[in-house]
């Protein structure tokens, strides 16, 4: 007798390309993966993997029953949802993938009230600054800061984000503070780079304008380039909620420089063929009520643009849910 258990670990193994990628998302042991998966492939009287030394490939029989398994497994999550919203209780497992330095500093913050609020739901939180595939990897939802550009996807904005160049004191007091875009080009730079140009654009009354300062340092984390601006060792272009408490208290400067970052949003998404539960919906509720708009990371950026408008969407052709 098939066992949907047994059905749910063999679409995590189908997903996640392993048995050991798969134990790390369902929180299970390896060995206990291997033998569910022994068991299903038992139960059916067919291999639905080629074991190899290297990775786990579908053999004809596996990719015929994925097709069904994960559509009935999809709906079985579905009906589970739809029963538990029909008796007003927020419940169930939800794993979400959001960006290193976003998650520590705000994200957790606001989820813990939430997940006090609907004890019912076993949330796994992967933090980690790599476009992970949501579909693929097996997360419920993705929160990222930027652009959608994967029509896979379906976004929720949750706040606007403000990119701002930043300078700590010392480092203006040594080398002057630059006010136009061609004096920021002498300047050392500390860019986010995540194999691509390092670069800065600005908003210009012709389109977008970019310069490339030289390098002071190039790092794939913002809490390496916020400290690094902090030491004094160049200019940072940082979103708010990064620099927004060094600003406050006076650690680090706004630099004018004639030109704005163009604005980003930072959403939650969802693979497209995917429908939103009502735990989904209810975070992100729950999330743009508690950064605001605008929100409080950016109150100290520039207070004379902070007027109130309504969350945009995410810049891009990829659909997007109110």
């Amino acid at each position: 007798m098939l066992k949907l258990e047994g059905i749910a670990t063999f679409v995590a193994i189908a997903e996640a390309g392993s048995i050991s990628a798969a134990a790390r998302r369902l929180s299970l042991s390896k060995s206990v993966v291997s033998e569910r998966l022994v068991e299903l492939e038992r139960s059916l009287g067919a291999a639905l993997f080629q074991r190899t030394t290297r990775k786990l490939t579908l053999t004809q029989d596996g990719s015929a029953f994925f097709d069904r398994a994960a559509r009935i497994l999809a709906e079985v999550n579905e009906a589970t949802a739809e029963a538990a919203e029909r008796r007003g209780t927020l419940e169930g497992p939800m794993r979400l993938s959001a960006p290193v330095t976003f998650g520590r500093m705000h994200l957790g913050p606001a989820l813990y009230p939430f997940l006090a609020l609907h004890p019912g739901i076993s949330l796994t939180l992967e933090l980690d600054d790599r476009r992970v595939d949501a579909a693929a990897d097996g997360f419920d939802a993705v929160i990222r800061h930027g652009v959608v550009d994967d029509s896979r996807l379906v976004a929720w904005p949750l706040a606007r984000s403000q990119r701002v160049l930043v300078a700590s004191p010392a480092y203006l007091e040594r080398h002057g503070r630059p006010e136009s875009l061609d004096a920021l080009a002498a300047h050392r730079a500390i860019y986010y780079f995540n194999r691509g140009i390092a670069d800065w654009t600005f908003l210009g009354e012709a389109g977008p304008e970019r310069i490339r300062p030289p390098a002071a340092l190039r790092v794939n984390n913002g809490d390496v380039m916020r400290d690094a601006a902090l030491a004094g060792l160049g200019v940072a272009m940082l979103p708010g909620f990064i620099v927004g408490p060094d600003i406050a208290r006076g650690h680090l400067e706004v630099l004018d420089v004639g030109r704005q970052a163009p604005e980003e949003v930072i959403y939650l998404a969802h693979s497209e063929g995917r429908r939103a539960s009502a735990k989904l919906r209810a975070l992100v509720t729950f999330l743009r009520e508690a950064f605001g708009d605008p929100p409080y990371w950016d109150a100290h950026l520039n207070p004379a643009r902070q007027e109130a408008k309504s969350v945009p969407a995410p810049v891009g052709t990829i659909r997007t849910r109110p």
